[in-house]
């Protein structure tokens, strides 16, 4: 078994859930972000993709992170005559952000996040274990 194979793909796993965890709060954060003047769109929620490619250096396939993706559902509406989005009918836009689905999507993010640290993790053990074995 290569130790640094193993570390580098968890790595990689490591970095690639990093980003999706980072567009994924964006994303809430932006949960309730209007247009800037009547009829305007809101922010759109943001996708996240993957992609994987051989490394030739290590040997072995990794992910990164993708183009970040816009999604393309159709907006919220509420009626708010009042509100400075509002379009002549008295309606204003809202993002399309589900903030059940962020919540999901950041705790499915979190848990490959995790198995990719304690991959790490236990190669580190394995290797300390080894160099254990070979000085007694």
């Amino acid at each position: 078994m290569d130790f640094a194979k193993s570390i580098a793909v968890a790595a990689s796993g490591l970095k690639a859930q990093s980003g999706r965890m980072r567009v994924i709060a964006e994303n809430v954060a932006n949960a309730d972000s209007t247009g800037n003047r009547p009829g305007a769109d809101p922010y759109r929620r943001k996708v996240t993709t993957f992609a994987r490619h051989f490394d030739r250096e290590i040997g072995a396939t990794v992910v990164d992170l993708g183009p970040v993706q816009r999604d393309g559902s159709a907006f919220r509406t509420k009626v708010d005559p009042g509100h400075p989005a509002a379009n002549p009918q008295g309606e204003v836009k809202l993002p399309n952000v589900n903030s059940l689905v962020e919540t999901l999507d950041m705790r499915e993010a979190q848990r490959s996040y995790e198995a990719n640290l304690n991959i790490v993790t236990a190669t580190r053990r394995m290797i300390a274990r080894t160099l254990d074995i070979i000085r007694a």
